[in-house]
């Protein structure tokens, strides 16, 4: 049996990439999520427009996080 060390590591690469990037990602949305107040929102704090923007990022975020997975998922199970 040989085992063909390039195409490991590209494939341990890739992983490690992939990994790095979704935890970036979700960090992000988290950042994103907390900047918006939805952490715990301030009640004499109003509403506006960089508070949408942060929650539109958080969901995008998360959603990119999700997409990923669930991608990971749909390659490991068969069918």
């Amino acid at each position: 049996m040989k085992i063909d060390w390039g195409a490991l590591a590209g494939v341990v690469g890739v992983s490690l990439g992939v990994t790095v990037v979704v935890i970036v990602m979700f960090s992000l949305g988290l950042a994103a999520w907390d900047r918006a107040g939805y952490g715990e929102p301030a009640p004499d704090v109003p509403r506006g427009r960089p508070q949408k923007v942060a929650a539109a990022t958080a969901v995008l975020c998360f959603a990119a996080s999700l997409t990923v997975a669930a991608y990971g998922i749909d390659l490991i199970i068969p069918g």
